[in-house]
């Protein structure tokens, strides 16, 4: 047994007659005097497992109840039910899991985490050989979190009939009482893939585009579904649980179901990992409490920091479209675009997720299939990720720009008497929906690493000239950064104060002044 990795421990007995999915081992294990309640489940032909991840070192004992109830009756189980072992010191490739740490992300030995994010939806639903070559792209990808589906997808690019789905049949329809156990085998063995490689698997456990009854579940299926899924996976260390792509878009579901898969996943995750759902038109309500970060679908990358005051969660644009060139909007911007929008997200303590979407013969499209990426946009998402990774710390939002204002707080000024500013005066006159335009448009480019590191970040402005306003007591160097070229150029050393500077007035242009 080793901190931050999964542990396993094998048991036989009778097959159930009833419901294998519910059919459940009971555990307690103690690591250093702390119990931790545990389920296990089936895995055909007689054989239960039960899963522990341990998330410290030290001395580790267990005990598994002999039998379960399942149907009335009681089935004996044999193996070792009760052990003892030494929890050994992670090594240094592993880190535990990604946890919340305050507005940003932090593993669980202190180790900052910023995703740098793709998605593959029908990842695991291809042939073994492609699935194959989609692992040799994302293991020379810049890419740190993968965003995939349990289930697979019925959309435009791709059509293809899996081998094997999450549940076998009764009948005509697929029966959740009834894991399809290869299915869940190749699932574990690409998770575990995955984190052998140091890249967060997302998760998605549900999503409207289907044609196999799998959006039309009962609620009592899903949780059936929710229950087998987390008592089986909780403990690879890799995983965040997705709600749903699209969430919205899900007619069959009553919106409330949300709220209870949410709350079911917190009291059931012995680990609690990281927990959000992906909107299409309305956002999901961050401010749901199981909720841990907010998963947004949008554009407008640069509301960072209106969305972190609002929620007072990290924030992670899941979805700003796709580079490529099919004829759907959201999967035809350019390499330039997907990459300013990284850019602009990052900069101000966000995150973004890439995804790719080039025509070609084959119809193998990076964002339904994999395959291999043709895009120009991943070499300057790893020169970003290189560069944020330099930073003493996550960036926050700079006091006083665009990003710290709130449109509604200014917007009440209007009530207020006039103030004799001009400019206040004439923004709090706005309509909100004007306001909040005008803001947008201008756009928050601005952030800091304490008084460590000032940023900024030009986006779509073709600026000549360019001015920071440095702590007058202190030093600092500066250096314009071309994101497109991928240059990095020092042009002002030992600086302070107010510092003006030449910038070479084309977009995609940032500036980064360290203290010395």
């Amino acid at each position: 047994m080793r901190q931050y990795e999964m542990f396993e421990i094998r048991l036989t007995g009778e097959a159930p007659r009833g419901s294998e999915a519910a059919a459940a081992p009971e555990a307690v294990f103690t690591l250093n005097g702390k119990e931790k309640r545990v389920r296990g489940f089936y895995v055909g032909e007689g054989v239960y497992k039960v899963r522990f991840y341990p998330g410290e070192a030290g001395v580790c004992s267990w005990k598994i109840a002999p039998a379960l109830q399942e149907g009335g009756r009681e089935i004996s189980l044999s193996g070792a039910l009760e052990g003892t072992e030494t929890c050994e010191t992670a090594g240094s490739s592993s880190h535990g899991m990604v946890r919340v740490n305050g507005l940003h992300f932090a593993c669980e030995d202190g180790t900052r985490y910023q995703p740098f994010g793709t998605t593959v939806y029908a990842l695991i639903h291809q042939d073994r050989k492609l699935v194959d070559q989609t692992f040799e792209t994302l293991a020379g990808a810049p890419f740190n979190k993968i965003r995939f589906c349990v289930f697979p997808k019925h959309y435009d690019y791709n059509h293809n009939e899996p081998a094997y789905f999450a549940f076998e049949k009764t009948g005509d329809r697929f029966d959740v009482n009834r894991p399809c156990q290869v299915f869940w085998e190749e699932l574990e063995r690409r998770i575990g893939q995955l984190d052998e490689m140091g890249i967060q698997g997302d998760l998605i456990l549900f999503h409207p585009y289907d044609r196999w009854g799998f959006a039309q579940l009962t609620h009592e299926e899903c949780m059936t579904y929710l229950s087998y899924l987390v008592r089986r996976l909780a403990a690879f260390p890799n995983l965040w649980w997705s709600l749903a792509n699209e969430y919205d878009l899900m007619a069959h579901f009553e919106r409330g179901w949300w709220n209870d898969f949410a709350r079911f996943l917190h009291e059931n995750d012995p680990y609690g990992h990281l927990l959000s759902n992906h909107n299409c038109l309305p956002y999901w309500d961050f401010h749901d409490p199981y909720t841990t970060h907010c998963c947004i679908q949008d554009t407008c990358v640069n509301r960072v920091g209106r969305l972190q005051r609002e929620y007072g969660k990290p924030v992670v644009f899941d979805e700003v479209c796709y580079e490529g060139n099919i004829e759907h909007s959201w999967g035809n911007i350019s390499a330039f675009e997907m990459a300013h929008r990284f850019w602009m997200a990052h900069i101000l303590g966000g995150y973004c997720t890439h995804g790719e979407t080039y025509l070609n013969e084959e119809e193998i499209l990076w964002w339904a299939k994999g395959g291999v990426l043709h895009g120009e946009s991943p070499a300057r998402i790893a020169f970003l990720r290189k560069i944020m990774e330099e930073l003493p710390g996550d960036p926050d939002v700079l006091p006083g720009r665009w990003g710290s204002v709130d449109p509604e707080e200014i917007h009440k000024r209007a009530q207020e008497p006039k103030t004799g500013d001009v400019w206040a005066d004439g923004l709090a006159s706005l309509p909100l929906e004007r306001l909040y335009r005008f803001i947008d448009k201008e756009g928050t480019v601005q952030s800091h690493c304490g008084q460590e590191v000032y940023l900024r970040y030009y986006g779509h402005q073709c600026c000549g000239k360019g001015m920071l306003e440095l702590p007058e007591e202190l030093e600092y160097d500066v250096e314009v950064i071309d994101i497109w070229e991928m240059t990095r150029t020092v042009i002002r050393t030992g600086v302070s104060g107010k510092v003006t500077f030449p910038l070479p007035g084309k977009e995609g242009i940032a500036v980064i002044a360290r203290r010395r």
